[in-house]
């Protein structure tokens, strides 16, 4: 037996709440025999970001890591290219990006933005992100000029998201606003539709737009509001229109769709250290299992399982019925951010891959023994790990984008 996977029998439980799961799963080691990581190159520091409004687009084919920065007093989204090299900087709220948007009364600060998603819009690759002030902004990742902006009626800065809402093979741009106001958009930035959901947003939409044979239940925008400390979840359709509303067990701190053999659900992610996952099809809640007793954060999915991460911990757990597959301890309690899932050793093979509050990575496979660890340094770090090719090995290397801005990238 590989000395590094010791098995044990673990009760799970949560205060003997209704519904939440007991399971049996491999508790995973790390052991001497871990290769490490070696960094194969970083960018300098800058401001404006603590590295969870990151993402990996790209420019003719090349990866770029794409931020939120501020420069010289000004906002700005910033790409850089696998290397270090800043391929581009535009302007928010100045030159021709988010023309609504204007600095404060004294002219000093810089208007504040959300965090970055990728996507296609009409077959094209872009980056899309809401403004404070209430526009959402969609640029070509290739250059950086603006695609087009939109008013979105009220105080904006939750991240947007891409998705095909309608089923009809093209994508659009949803945003909210923490006042509740949804609004969609076609590729050319006209409306599909705009709602008020009546009640406060403070947690970014959801675009849920898996295959569906029999309909399409499976896709539409799903939104958090919050009234009283109290969460709801609504899946919009593509007219904007609930297709149900429901209370979900858990205080979600995160979420994320993914999909299983019996139909899509919402996976989260509990201010109790519990994971619920509520059926798209129906809103009602498949299971609830206890992880920790501190808060927990989902991340990516691969098929059929979600992973999971707490204080010095990371779970990978079966979408269908709740089991916790396997669990890996690291880096004490120190808390680990969500996972990311990637093929960082050529294998052709995806595992997931997760970076905690100390800048300690650790790349695992789907068993969850781990294949690679290493550190970035001295660091803070919020986010979970972004991958690139950033060697032109065919492989992917893991990216981590530090509270001060320093993009790192490492590879086994």
């Amino acid at each position: 037996m590989d000395r590094r996977v010791l098995f044990a029998s673990l009760i799970l439980f949560a205060g003997g709440a209704t519904g939440v799961g007991v399971a049996l799963f491999a508790f995973v080691g790390v052991d001497d025999a871990t290769i490490d990581a070696e960094v194969v190159w970083e960018s300098e520091p800058v401001a404006g970001d603590d590295g969870s409004g990151a993402v990996v687009a790209t420019m003719d084919g090349d990866p770029l890591v794409l931020q939120p920065t501020v420069e010289d007093g000004d906002r700005t989204i910033r790409a850089t290219a696998v290397g270090g090299d800043v391929e581009w900087r535009t302007t928010v709220g100045g030159g021709n990006v988010g023309a609504g948007d204007t600095d404060d009364a004294d002219g000093t600060d810089p208007p504040v933005t959300s965090g970055l998603v990728s996507g296609r819009l009409g077959g094209d690759e872009v980056v899309a992100f809401t403004t404070e002030s209430g526009s959402l902004v969609v640029l070509d990742p290739a250059d950086g000029t603006e695609r087009f902006a939109v008013d979105l009626d009220g105080p904006g800065g939750l991240t947007p998201a891409i998705g095909d809402l309608d089923g009809d093979g093209d994508s659009e741009a949803a945003a909210v606003t923490t006042d509740g106001r949804v609004r969609a958009v076609d590729a050319a930035g006209d409306t599909v539709f705009e709602t008020d959901l009546d009640a406060p947003v403070d947690r970014r939409p959801l675009a849920v737009d898996f295959g569906d044979p029999e309909g399409d239940t499976a896709r539409g925008l799903a939104v958090v509001t919050a009234v009283d400390g109290e969460q709801s979840i609504s899946l919009l359709d593509a007219t904007g229109e609930a297709r149900w509303t429901t209370t979900p067990s858990v205080t979600a701190l995160s979420w994320s769709a993914a999909d299983t053999r019996s139909g899509p659900v919402l996976a989260l992610g509990g201010a109790n250290g519990n994971l619920e996952t509520i059926d798209v099809a129906d809103g009602g809640s498949r299971y609830e299992v206890g992880l920790q007793d501190l808060p927990v954060t989902v991340g990516d999915a691969d098929p059929g399982r979600v992973h999971v991460a707490g204080s010095g911990s990371v779970w990978a757990v079966d979408l269908l019925d709740g089991e916790v597959v396997w669990k890996q301890q690291y880096g004490g309690d120190t808390r680990v951010n969500a996972p990311g899932v990637a093929d960082v050793d050529g294998d052709g093979l995806p595992g997931p891959v997760v970076v905690n509050r100390n800048g300690g990575v650790l790349a695992l496979n789907q068993n969850g023994e781990a294949i690679a660890r290493g550190d970035i340094g001295r660091a803070v770090v919020y986010a979970g790990p972004l991958f690139a090719d950033a060697t032109g090995d065919g492989s992917a290397e893991m990216l981590v984008v530090a509270e001060d801005g320093r993009i790192v990238a490492l590879s086994d």
